[in-house]
């Protein structure tokens, strides 16, 4: 084991800890989706909160069951990017 790995193993050690960085990076990646519309009224609390909520699941699920072998910052950075990619891919599909 070299010693980035332990490093890795030590800081991203907690599940629990990465899935609340999940859950903070779907809220802003939800809130710069509907920010991006031209709304007058601005978006809406509920729907900024639902649509969280789905990104928060959908990469939760590719954090918890992903079949691919890599571990700590990388797998986070990685389902972290796939939540800003799907953000973007659907507001460019909306748009």
């Amino acid at each position: 084991m070299n010693m980035n790995n332990h490093i890795e193993h030590l800081y991203f050690k907690s599940k629990k800890t990465s899935l609340i960085v999940l859950a903070a990076t779907a809220v802003i990646c939800s809130r710069m989706f509907f920010f991006f519309f031209n709304d007058p009224e601005g978006p809406n609390l509920l729907i900024v909160t639902g649509f969280a909520l789905a990104v928060y699941s959908l990469s939760a699920a590719a954090y918890l069951f992903a079949p691919v072998k890599i571990t700590g910052a990388k797998r986070l950075s990685a389902v972290i990017f796939l939540q800003i990619l799907s953000v973007t891919g659907l507001y460019f599909c909306m748009k």
